[in-house]
């Protein structure tokens, strides 16, 4: 049997470089704190816990010390948190992934506008925290077409952005059905009553691209070994389209939830993951399905 990882797996850029930030900081440092899991991924909040960072919430900014340190992880967060941290003397290590920066200040441009602004994403999910904050926490967070349909009052200048891990297809699906609301408002209106409705597509474009080399991963084994936290939307998203074309696809977020069983008959196994999920985990998951399989 032959087991192999998929080379477009692992973390992004923006995952990439917040680890940088709290490692280099960890090096100089006996004690640091992230704001929330630094991912979503168990495996490498436990090995940064070793080293040092405490995962603390934004609730609990009275109960770090003054002077600490407290890292703000790839996700973002609202205005309010910059606010706490100099109220109670805390000293930010700001490793906000840029993209979503761009798409917190792009948003804040439109509510400078007054316009009425759409967030497609998980309304509790970190980085819409975020872009909520931006907006007062007005935004309007929606999942599903049906909601944006009955939600969003295209009467009024109207936003539509993303949360920058939610996939395309439902994104662009819900853009065409907003624009062809507000054409159907339009008719019989004069041209200044003309109704303003944008649609900014802000998904990440390293997280959109993985999904035609994940499917082709996928249908290039028998057996798929999907790893990621159980808490990652990126994760959730691309195990739903491995599964979708595979489905000998299975979700772990460690080694110690292989069944063995799945590999009866496999003559490949390929090993993928979100882009939360360290390169080390795929490399323990593949190195303990070798030595079942060639003990």
């Amino acid at each position: 049997m032959v087991v192999s990882i998929d080379k477009n797996a692992g973390f992004c850029w923006g995952v990439v470089r917040a680890i940088d930030f709290a490692e280099r900081e960890l090096q100089n440092s006996s004690k640091m704190y992230s704001l929330g899991d630094v991912i979503h991924n168990a495996s490498e909040v436990n090995r940064l816990a070793k080293l040092g960072m405490e995962t603390i919430s934004v609730e609990h900014f009275d109960k770090i010390p003054a002077g600490s340190k407290v890292l703000i992880r790839a996700h973002g967060e609202p205005p309010s948190t910059y606010k706490k941290a100099v109220d109670f003397g805390i000293e930010l290590i700001d490793a906000t992934c840029p993209v979503v920066t761009k798409v917190q200040e792009r948003i804040k441009k439109f509510v400078d506008k007054n316009y009425q602004v759409v967030i497609f994403g998980k309304k509790d999910h970190a980085e819409v925290l975020g872009l909520r904050g931006v907006t007062g926490d007005k935004a309007i967070v929606i999942l599903t077409l049906s909601e944006a349909l009955e939600r969003v009052n295209l009467a009024l200048p109207t936003v539509l952005f993303s949360q920058t891990t939610m996939d395309k297809e439902t994104f662009a699906s819900i853009a065409s059905a907003l624009k062809l609301k507000v054409k159907e408002l339009v008719i019989g209106t004069i041209e200044d009553e003309a109704v303003e409705f944008h649609a900014k597509d802000t998904i990440c474009g390293q997280v959109s691209g993985r999904e035609k080399k994940l499917r082709e991963f996928a249908l290039s084994n028998d057996v798929i070994i999907f790893t990621a936290g159980k808490k990652s939307s990126n994760g959730k998203v691309l195990f739903a389209i491995a599964k979708e074309v595979n489905p000998k696809t299975f979700f772990v977020e460690s080694n110690e939830e292989i069944d063995f069983s799945w590999f009866k008959d496999a003559k490949t196994v390929g090993i993928t993951g979100a882009t939360s999920t360290p390169k080390w985990v795929m490399e323990e998951i593949k190195s303990v399905i070798e030595k079942k399989a060639h003990p």
